[in-house]
């Protein structure tokens, strides 16, 4: 049992958890690799294409998936983003790559990293959050992590991480290849891109009281820095945080011993349910 003084956060996290599996999606596998759960939208197109295969859709190797995304790109499907991600099977082996565009619209398994960046004053904990840009496709204008996003093929993902540090917020590569890593989390939700089968890997980086993050790239209107109460505040009390950088927050919380065993045991369950 929990009281209701959670009831905000287990909120968070199930709004992270909305997808029922497969609910209305159709198997894809490549040869006999499954490796999706496509969303109905592409269940003509996916026909049309010959990958019908009684209830499933299948292809006949996982190099036909990059040609896939483009043939689904050029029907309007999706928006291309013009960036490769690795596609996995079940098994957690890459079978080949796809535009990122195309991930949650066949329901791949897609990774991302999220760094948690903390300064540690005398008068306590502080974490910076960056400010969404007004013109990104998800959560514009939204508090986010100092940096994150997903893992391009073939990086780590501590150098997807570096890579993303110094594009978002000029984080130097030896300063960000400090960061630790403290959780894997994983969530499946549905949204109006499709269906969102991610696993964040999770990162702490404490950083110099005199580090001040600039945006590079123009993910992010700007950083402040805040005291991690603020932050749990606007996190317990508003929307006003990214989604998925919620669930992060919520492990950084209870890391930091912003709750109490026994509230922490309940996050922990509600958090590895996913």
């Amino acid at each position: 049992m929990h009281d209701d003084s959670l009831a905000p956060f287990l909120a968070h996290i199930r709004n992270c958890q909305t997808a029922t599996l497969p609910g209305p999606r159709r198997e894809v596998l490549a040869g006999n690799a499954s490796f999706g759960l496509a969303d109905p939208r592409l269940f003509e197109a996916l026909t049309v294409l010959g990958y019908a295969d009684g209830q499933v859709f299948r292809l006949p190797d996982g190099a036909a998936l990059q040609p896939l995304g483009e043939a689904l790109a050029a029907q309007g499907l999706y928006r291309p983003h013009n960036e490769l991600f690795d596609v996995f099977d079940k098994s957690g082996i890459v079978i080949g790559r796809i535009d990122r565009g195309a991930l949650p619209l066949l329901g791949c398994t897609a990774a991302g990293v999220h760094l948690n960046g903390l300064v540690e004053k005398p008068e306590g904990v502080f974490l910076w959050m960056g400010h969404r840009a007004q013109n990104k496709r998800l959560d514009p204008g939204k508090l986010d992590h100092l940096a994150a996003g997903g893992i391009c093929t073939g990086l780590s993902p501590l150098e997807a991480l570096i890579k993303e540090a110094g594009e978002e917020a000029a984080i130097p590569p030896e300063l960000a290849a400090q960061a630790q890593p403290v959780a894997t989390l994983r969530y499946a939700m549905a949204r109006p891109e499709g269906l969102r089968q991610d696993t964040l890997f999770c990162y702490d980086l404490i950083l110099p009281q005199n580090f001040v993050p600039q945006p590079v790239d123009g993910e992010v209107a700007f950083f402040e820095l805040m005291p991690i109460e603020t932050v749990f505040q606007i996190l317990r009390d508003t929307n006003d945080i990214k989604f998925n950088v919620n669930l992060v927050l919520i492990d950084l919380f209870m890391r930091r011993g912003l709750f109490t065993a026994e509230e922490t045991a309940c996050l922990r369950q509600a958090l590895e349910s996913a």
